[in-house]
């Protein structure tokens, strides 16, 4: 698997919006300080699957709102 990650520079608005909204649950989660430390890739698959969850949850929640 690549360990490719795009620069915050050259990510879009999209992009720096839903990297926030990860950090945020993972916060939420009490997940924050292993990402900062360790990095997404050394989250478990439970663990990543609450972060995805969670945020999934959530733009569903923001588009339904929007309609």
């Amino acid at each position: 698997m690549a360990k490719y990650k795009k620069k915050p520079e050259k990510m879009t608005p999209e992009e720096l919006a839903v990297e926030k909204m990860k950090l945020e649950i993972a916060d939420e989660l009490g997940l924050g300080d292993k990402v900062k430390e360790k990095g997404w890739e050394n989250l478990t698959a439970r663990e990543t699957g609450r972060v995805g969850g969670v945020m999934s949850r959530r733009l569903r929640d923001k588009k339904l709102q929007k309609s």
